[in-house]
């Protein structure tokens, strides 16, 4: 773990991660920051998701499956 991290969340402060993700998830990534690093928590936001569905193949499959039924973005 990092040094300052660890000092950080030994003093208190909780630490979170502004990146949340479906690559983290699958590939293990946001356990070992779970387990390595302190991280208490996650959060998002809209453009995070967008340039995630936009970049990646991790969204494809569930983004035509919403499609097929004709699910609305609203």
């Amino acid at each position: 773990m990092n040094a300052n991290l660890r000092q950080l969340s030994a003093e208190g402060v909780a630490i979170w991660l502004d990146d949340m993700s479906r690559h983290r998830l699958v590939t293990g990534n946001l356990a070992e920051l779970i387990r390595d690093s302190s991280l208490v928590g996650v959060t998002t936001n809209p453009t995070i998701f967008q340039k995630a569905i936009a970049d990646g193949e991790l969204y494809d499959g569930q983004v035509h499956d919403l499609a097929v039924l004709g699910v609305s973005v609203e």
